[in-house]
């Protein structure tokens, strides 16, 4: 083989790499007015949020500060142990009904986390996707926009070393496919937190950098959620 033709070769292979692997595309961001109303639903993890140090009362904080005269209010809508299917039974009554301008959907940690013995206990991937994009349409309809974020981590050890690493990064492409599919402004908590740890957890601790459990966050873990989510919420 000449080495004109490898090198016409090799150009042909890296192009074709680009065009079946592209690469997703940002959705436009949230823009703020006066008024907004903002439901973060979720989880235990949300309903943590709404405490004095939680990533909640933070992001209040933050728009208050920054944007003082839009009056915003941010609304917790957290409940310990709620899977996606959990969100489908109280969308209209805890969300809708509280007629939100924007919605913020943090969740994905019980629908992996109470299958790993028990997987009739988990979600499945498939009724993962379908109760969010049946979550997203609901919250639509009634006027809302809404962020969606991936699920952050089960535990702090470096990537690929917990347990359910695996099954929370295919969960996470779920997430960020929907988003894409929907053309939501996306919130990747996971990919930011595994970053995050790769570069703050020298000793390889289970738990302790962001996470009090290796689920729930600690102060720094709020703080940093919630800076996460501004950069999306309030770009």
């Amino acid at each position: 083989m000449t080495r004109q033709r490898f090198a016409a070769l090799f150009l042909f292979g890296l192009l074709s790499g680009l065009i079946v692997a592209p690469t997703l595309r940002a959705a436009e961001p949230v823009a703020l007015k006066a008024g907004d109303r903002i439901v973060f639903l979720g989880d235990s993890i949300t309903a943590g949020g709404v405490k004095p140090d939680g990533y909640v009362t933070k992001i209040k904080e933050a728009l208050d500060k920054k944007h003082a005269d839009l009056k915003i209010e941010c609304i917790g809508a957290g409940i310990g142990g709620n899977k996606v299917p959990n969100l489908q039974g109280r969308v209209e009554k805890d969300v809708v009904a509280k007629k939100p301008t924007i919605v913020v959907i943090y969740i994905g940690i019980n629908d992996v986390w109470h299958g790993e013995k028990d997987p009739t206990r988990g979600t499945s991937p498939e009724a993962f996707t379908a109760g969010l994009k049946e979550v997203i349409g609901k919250i639509k309809d009634g006027g809302a926009r809404v962020i969606l974020c991936t699920p952050t981590v089960i535990g702090e050890k470096k990537a690929g070393a917990n347990s359910l690493d695996a099954k929370l990064d295919r969960y996470a492409d779920l997430s960020r496919g929907l988003a894409e599919e929907l053309d939501l402004p996306l919130c990747d908590l996971r990919k930011a937190f595994v970053d995050h740890i790769a570069a703050n957890n020298p000793t390889d601790a289970e738990k302790g950098i962001l996470t009090s459990d290796r689920v729930h966050l600690n102060k720094a873990g709020n703080q940093f959620v919630a800076d996460t989510m501004l950069k999306t919420l309030d770009p």
